[in-house]
Protein backbone atom coordinates (compact mmCIF):
# COMPACT_ATOMS: atom_id res chain seq x y z
CA UNK A 1 0.00 0.00 0.00
CA UNK A 2 1.10 3.30 -0.87
CA UNK A 3 0.52 6.05 0.74
CA UNK A 4 0.08 9.83 -0.62
CA UNK A 5 3.02 12.60 -0.57
CA UNK A 6 0.59 14.28 1.82
CA UNK A 7 -0.23 11.56 4.47
CA UNK A 8 3.73 10.93 4.50
CA UNK A 9 4.11 14.36 5.18
CA UNK A 10 1.63 14.60 7.67
CA UNK A 11 2.72 11.39 9.74
CA UNK A 12 6.15 12.98 9.92
CA UNK A 13 5.05 15.93 11.11
CA UNK A 14 3.00 13.97 13.66
CA UNK A 15 6.60 12.20 14.70
CA UNK A 16 7.82 15.83 15.08
CA UNK A 17 5.36 17.03 17.03
CA UNK A 18 5.36 13.65 19.38
CA UNK A 19 9.29 14.11 19.67
CA UNK A 20 9.05 17.88 20.73
CA UNK A 21 6.15 16.87 23.53
CA UNK A 22 8.25 13.91 24.58
CA UNK A 23 11.89 15.56 24.77
CA UNK A 24 10.15 18.37 27.08
CA UNK A 25 8.15 15.91 29.10
CA UNK A 26 11.93 14.18 29.68
CA UNK A 27 13.86 17.12 30.57
CA UNK A 28 11.15 18.38 32.61
CA UNK A 29 11.37 14.75 34.73
CA UNK A 30 14.84 15.17 35.74
CA UNK A 31 14.62 16.39 39.40
CA UNK A 32 11.68 14.01 39.30
CA UNK A 33 11.97 12.67 42.75
CA UNK A 34 9.75 9.80 45.04
CA UNK A 35 9.95 10.11 48.88
CA UNK A 36 13.05 12.10 48.48
CA UNK A 37 14.59 9.72 46.28
CA UNK A 38 15.57 10.81 43.07
CA UNK A 39 14.54 8.38 40.12
CA UNK A 40 15.57 8.69 36.28
CA UNK A 41 12.91 8.19 34.61
CA UNK A 42 14.43 10.70 32.21
CA UNK A 43 17.26 8.59 31.29
CA UNK A 44 14.96 5.61 30.31
CA UNK A 45 12.29 7.94 28.51
CA UNK A 46 15.11 9.28 26.41
CA UNK A 47 16.46 6.04 25.83
CA UNK A 48 13.31 4.13 24.31
CA UNK A 49 11.60 7.51 22.58
CA UNK A 50 14.56 8.40 20.81
CA UNK A 51 15.13 4.76 19.40
CA UNK A 52 11.15 4.50 18.94
CA UNK A 53 10.49 7.85 17.47
CA UNK A 54 13.15 7.46 14.91
CA UNK A 55 11.95 3.91 13.77
CA UNK A 56 8.50 5.25 13.23
CA UNK A 57 9.80 8.18 11.63
CA UNK A 58 11.30 5.78 9.16
CA UNK A 59 8.13 3.79 8.76
CA UNK A 60 5.77 5.78 8.32
CA UNK A 61 7.15 8.75 6.05
CA UNK A 62 10.15 6.51 3.82
CA UNK A 63 12.61 9.30 4.36
CA UNK A 64 15.75 8.55 5.54
CA UNK A 65 15.74 12.43 6.46
CA UNK A 66 12.47 12.62 7.44
CA UNK A 67 13.39 10.13 10.11
CA UNK A 68 16.19 12.05 11.83
CA UNK A 69 14.25 15.08 12.48
CA UNK A 70 13.14 13.39 16.24
CA UNK A 71 16.41 12.66 16.93
CA UNK A 72 16.92 16.13 15.65
CA UNK A 73 14.23 18.22 18.15
CA UNK A 74 15.49 15.58 20.73
CA UNK A 75 18.78 17.11 20.09
CA UNK A 76 17.85 20.80 20.43
CA UNK A 77 15.51 20.56 22.92
CA UNK A 78 17.91 18.47 25.69
CA UNK A 79 20.84 21.24 24.94
CA UNK A 80 18.18 23.99 25.13
CA UNK A 81 17.65 22.79 28.48
CA UNK A 82 20.94 23.23 29.59
CA UNK A 83 21.65 26.70 28.69
CA UNK A 84 21.04 29.04 31.22
CA UNK A 85 18.10 32.17 30.41
CA UNK A 86 18.44 35.68 30.88
CA UNK A 87 15.91 35.45 33.42
CA UNK A 88 18.39 32.77 35.30
CA UNK A 89 16.15 29.94 34.34
CA UNK A 90 18.39 26.14 34.17
CA UNK A 91 16.56 22.89 33.74
CA UNK A 92 19.22 20.59 33.49
CA UNK A 93 21.44 21.22 36.30
CA UNK A 94 24.88 19.94 36.88
CA UNK A 95 25.59 19.61 40.70
CA UNK A 96 25.49 16.26 42.95
CA UNK A 97 23.08 13.80 41.86
CA UNK A 98 21.06 15.73 39.77
CA UNK A 99 23.82 16.54 37.86
CA UNK A 100 24.78 12.89 37.43
CA UNK A 101 21.13 12.20 36.21
CA UNK A 102 21.36 15.30 33.82
CA UNK A 103 24.81 13.84 32.19
CA UNK A 104 23.61 10.72 31.58
CA UNK A 105 20.40 11.83 30.41
CA UNK A 106 22.36 14.00 27.47
CA UNK A 107 24.49 10.80 27.08
CA UNK A 108 22.15 7.76 27.13
CA UNK A 109 19.58 10.16 25.07
CA UNK A 110 22.39 10.93 22.12
CA UNK A 111 23.84 7.79 21.86
CA UNK A 112 20.50 6.49 20.92
CA UNK A 113 19.65 9.10 18.72
CA UNK A 114 22.52 7.84 16.71
CA UNK A 115 22.29 4.56 17.06
CA UNK A 116 18.76 4.85 15.39
CA UNK A 117 19.58 7.16 13.15
CA UNK A 118 22.77 4.69 12.27
CA UNK A 119 20.31 1.92 11.98
CA UNK A 120 17.70 3.97 9.50
CA UNK A 121 20.36 4.75 7.39
CA UNK A 122 22.15 2.06 6.86
CA UNK A 123 18.87 0.04 6.03
CA UNK A 124 19.32 -1.22 2.40
CA UNK A 125 17.42 1.01 0.32
CA UNK A 126 13.68 -1.01 -0.61
CA UNK A 127 13.32 -0.11 -4.50
CA UNK A 128 9.14 -0.16 -6.04
CA UNK A 129 8.35 -3.39 -7.79
CA UNK A 130 7.67 -3.59 -11.51
CA UNK A 131 5.53 -5.54 -13.46
CA UNK A 132 2.28 -7.64 -12.08
CA UNK A 133 4.19 -9.22 -9.29
CA UNK A 134 2.75 -12.87 -10.22
CA UNK A 135 6.10 -13.73 -11.67
CA UNK A 136 4.59 -14.55 -14.77
CA UNK A 137 6.24 -12.18 -17.13
CA UNK A 138 10.21 -13.49 -18.19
Amino acid sequence: MTRSPWARAGAGLLVVVAAVELALVEVFWLPLRVFGVLVPVSVAAAVVGNLLLVSLAARLTGSRIAAALPALVWLVIAVGGSIRRPEGDLVVTGGGASGFVSLAFLLCGVVAAAFAVGRVMAAPVSRPRTGSGSGGAR
